[in-house]
């Protein structure tokens, strides 16, 4: 029985319902997900990922490549080892419990008031700690901001941020699809006109202890197994779905799954699902568009072998697929930004000069600021900030920053193949939504949309929507295909890793569908809203 105690109050999850808690039982969940760049593929994935309560997401990660230019079988039936294996996802359910969605579930003292330099808003925000585990002294920080109008009629989304390590605070609320954005001099916050807040309850919490402000008195808290982001949504759902098959009480409903960039599902967006499929596609993308040459395009492709590929293991790889491998990620990884091909890239010496001097450095390319990140992590760290959003007051060692460098992760749950967890969802009549941007090289749509295919096929699901152009205001939104009614895969034209982010109207055109259950709009003309 899970408990989890936040003051002196604690929830039984066995014996609470969804008045007394004031969440709502029912669980959509969707999922993001990042890699990182490097010299070896291993180094070159980064990491990020999104999870769907009425609706659950969470968003799994944030970019450790980014952050380093900023500063220097589950399925088997072992169940209670596996859920050994990932119990930081059950202490994030019981988080979602004690925060609760109606304003009542929160405490009065973490009402934010109003955030430094925040224009004004007709919704409610809070922040503060949920301690975990009071013995060990481990906290993870929330951050809720109410849905902006007819709040207790939304469902409640929740996201985390994957990496593994990144903060989802930083990530998804700041960054992609929460109410604010950072000013271009990192001392304001400007709307986000189209944040998800519109149509749902956000909850963004940082996990696991060690990432943004979230904390452990016990060192071994550090050390986890999690890997990225297209593997915690999935994983949360059969933890879930295992605590109803023990449960003779507490349930949870779950409505559906979102993940995006899928090594697998979400609105799954961008997940890494599977190694051996999502490796090699990352350099056909390269290759596809341009960004490597013929000649070091044929040699990974007729020199490496992508056959059981792991993150961790020593791989079965030829000197020449090694250098051709470095050789490309050189070339890509000097020039551009990985995560959204067509963006211009921002120069960190000059923009933190600029912020120090209280200059404006927002840089625009192709309408969105490149320069946010940097504007982001100034903004958090600012005292004034911290104050407002009751964060850090144990004063941490170490400076707040997108992705963790306390935390000491194992390479193990990369390496598993998430597909039979996700079989296992859609057996039990669990919608699936699989999101991918086009202009993602770190997890292309090539992988996610061969493995969402593989699904389907193993399901002996027949197609029910055939691959088609989805629009938004008349133009082409992305397109989609589903199968057996209950696997969705959908692009997001001219999105990347972070879809709200490249792609702002065209990610919330997505999520309200996918919150209301309907279909993306196949006809040219602009749906009624």
């Amino acid at each position: 029985m899970e408990q989890a105690a936040k003051g002196n109050e604690q929830i039984d999850l066995a014996k609470s319902d969804s008045h007394s808690i004031g969440v709502p039982i029912e669980f959509v969940i969707i999922h993001r997900n990042l890699s990182k760049k490097g010299g070896s593929h291993r180094d070159h994935l980064e990491r990020d990922s999104l999870l769907p309560v009425t609706v659950l997401y969470i968003n799994s990660r944030g970019s450790k490549e980014e952050e380093k230019s900023q500063e220097s079988d589950p399925s088997s039936g072992e169940l209670h080892c596996w859920m050994e294996c990932f119990r930081w996802q059950y202490l994030i359910i019981v988080a979602v419990m004690v925060v609760g969605k109606e304003v009542g579930g929160f405490p009065e003292e973490d009402l934010v008031a109003r955030l430094p330099g925040q224009p004004k808003v007709g919704f409610a925000q809070y922040a503060g700690y949920v301690d975990i585990d009071v013995k060990t002294g481990r906290s993870l920080f929330y951050y809720f901001a109410e849905a902006d109008g007819d709040a207790d009629e939304k469902p409640l989304t929740l996201w985390l941020n994957g990496g593994p390590g990144c903060s989802s605070i930083g990530g998804g609320a700041f960054t992609e699809l929460g109410p604010f954005f950072p000013r271009g001099d990192g001392r304001g916050l400007r709307i986000n006109k189209k944040s998800w807040n519109k149509v749902s309850n956000l909850l963004f919490v940082e996990s696991p202890a060690g990432v943004g402000w979230s904390y452990s008195n016990s060192t071994s808290d550090y050390n986890s197994g999690d890997e990225s982001t297209g593997h915690y949504i999935p994983q949360l759902a059969n933890v879930l779905l295992d605590y109803n098959h023990h449960s003779s009480g507490f349930m949870f409903k779950i409505k559906g799954i979102a993940v995006r960039s899928v090594a697998i599902s979400r609105p799954i967006g961008n997940p890494l699902l599977k190694l051996d499929r999502d490796i090699p596609a990352t350099y056909e993308y390269f290759w596809s568009h341009g960004m490597i040459s013929d000649e070091i395009g044929l040699r990974i492709m007729s020199e490496c072998d992508f056959e059981d590929y792991t993150f961790s293991g020593a791989h079965n790889m030829s000197k020449s697929c090694n250098e051709a491998i470095e050789e490309a990620n050189t070339v890509v990884g000097d020039y551009i930004n990985a995560y959204d091909v067509i963006l211009d890239v921002c120069y960190p010496s000059i923009v933190e000069q600029e912020l120090r001097l209280r200059k404006y450095v927002t840089k625009m390319s192709v309408g969105i600021d490149v320069c946010m990140s940097y504007e982001r992590r100034f903004y958090f760290n600012l005292p004034e900030v911290q104050q407002a959003l009751h964060a850090n007051g144990t004063k941490l060692p170490y400076r707040w920053s997108m992705c963790s460098g306390v935390l000491n992760y194992s390479d193990a749950d990369g390496d598993i193949n998430i597909l039979p967890l996700l079989a296992r969802i859609v057996k039990n009549k669990i919608p699936i939504w699989v999101f991918s941007g086009d202009q993602d090289s770190v997890v292309p749509l090539l992988g996610s949309r061969t493995l969402v295919r593989e699904l389907a096929h193993d399901l002996q699901f027949g197609v029910t929507v055939p691959y088609s152009v989805w629009f938004y205001k008349g133009q082409v939104g992305g397109w989609v295909t589903e199968y057996g009614k209950l696997l969705t895969f959908a692009t997001v034209r001219g999105a990347a890793h972070m879809v709200p982010y490249a792609q702002p109207a065209r990610a919330l055109r997505l999520f309200t569908s996918f919150v209301h259950g309907h279909r993306l709009p196949n006809s040219t003309y602009p749906p009624i809203d």
